[in-house]
């Protein structure tokens, strides 16, 4: 079987996929970008496939190396012939919302009307240009971070100075779009094939940190989740308790999935949908064009207009939490089994192609 290195900076996100390729006796190499040494004149390591799961929002947690790392690593094993899943290209996108947004106006994809800053002084001239409501953000993004919302000049102004974008210091000002029903979608895919999609019903149109699969601790303690036909979760106790339709997790002690302060997370309301044809083929030509393996493309209906505008682009997926009981199966189970498809088929191809050079000579 091929080995398999897995890229990362966040622990607790990985379980998951950590427990999955476990399951499928992959023989893996867990490499913590923040630690990460290697010798960029030198030969890469004999793996068969690496996977970068680094996140843009690992400043968030004392890990901005990681970002740093992981730009100049994986070119470097791509350089060598180590496949790479979501590689540099990918990772470019995740780390940058511009490229993103250059992407999809590229594409012919419908996206809010943003510009591009260099200083919180540019700010002002660029709302100018654009609709009230706006949000600023960092233009290396994660998870809502740091991203404030603004209704108008006066507003601005006096949000001004509190303004960060973030580790690089470049920033989007983009128009805010109210969505038709409160909710925003996310369309999950995998390998070029739609996996599966959920919507995410948000009622504060000032918490932009909709992540699915955080597990954070909330006021109340628990995460919900809305599933299509009824659900099942365990109990304190360990037992399985069944609910009309909501998954309630209890999250004591998981707070280290959450990028922002767990106390002042709130509970996602989150129900499995089936996404339109024209979105799915929308986000299928996304992750084409963007060098994406995995990931999920996240989207909205506005209500101004009754219109779909993309708004955000995910390399790193986590996927939904209690995804079994909401879209029916386990995609980190999926993604383990396809990794280490590929890791073997990685490795049988170099093994022809040994076998086939020392036939030559």
């Amino acid at each position: 079987m091929g080995q398999i290195a897995v890229l990362y900076e966040n622990e607790a996100w990985m379980a998951p996929l950590f427990a999955a390729l476990e399951n499928e006796d992959a023989d893996v190499v867990r490499v913590f970008a923040n630690d990460l040494v290697f010798d960029p004149a030198g030969r890469a390591p004999d793996w068969s496939l690496a996977v970068n799961k680094v996140s843009p929002s690992s400043y968030l947690r004392g890990h901005a190396a990681s970002i740093r790392a992981a730009r100049d690593f994986v070119p470097f094993l791509e350089r060598r012939g180590v496949p790479v899943v979501n590689g540099s290209q990918a990772f470019a996108l995740e780390t940058s919302k511009a490229r993103q947004l250059a992407l999809l106006a590229e594409l012919g994809v419908r996206a809010p009307a943003a510009r591009v800053v260099t200083d919180v002084a540019q700010i002002p001239d660029a709302a100018r240009e654009l609709r009230y409501p706006l949000i600023v953000k960092p233009n290396v993004g994660g998870s809502g971070a740091l991203m404030r919302r603004v209704d108008s000049d006066d507003e601005l102004s006096e949000t001004l100075p509190t303004l960060d974008l973030g580790p690089d210091g470049t920033g989007i000002v983009q128009e805010f779009l109210e969505t038709a029903d409160g909710s925003i979608q996310r369309v999950e895919f995998l390998d070029g094939e739609y996996l599966y999609a959920i919507k995410i019903h948000n009622e504060s149109s000032r918490d932009f940190n909709l992540c699915p699969a955080d597990i954070c601790q909330t006021p109340d303690g628990e995460k919900e989740s809305r599933a299509t036909n009824g659900s099942a979760a365990r109990s304190e106790s360990g037992s399985r308790v069944t609910t009309s339709g909501w998954a309630r997790v209890p999250t004591s002690g998981w707070a280290d999935n959450c990028v922002v302060d767990a106390s002042a997370k709130r509970a996602l309301t989150i129900e499995a949908i089936d996404a339109p044809t024209e979105i799915v083929d929308d986000v299928l030509r996304i992750a084409r064009g963007g060098g994406l393996d995995v990931g999920g493309v996240e989207y909205l209906i506005a209500a101004r207009d009754g219109l779909p505008y993309v708004y955000d682009i995910n390399a790193l997926s986590n996927f939904v939490t209690e995804a079994v009981e909401l879209v029916g199966f386990d995609p980190h189970a999926r993604f383990a089994r396809w990794l280490v498809g590929r890791a073997n088929a990685t490795g049988r191809r170099d093994a022809v192609a040994v076998a086939t050079l020392a036939a030559t000579k």
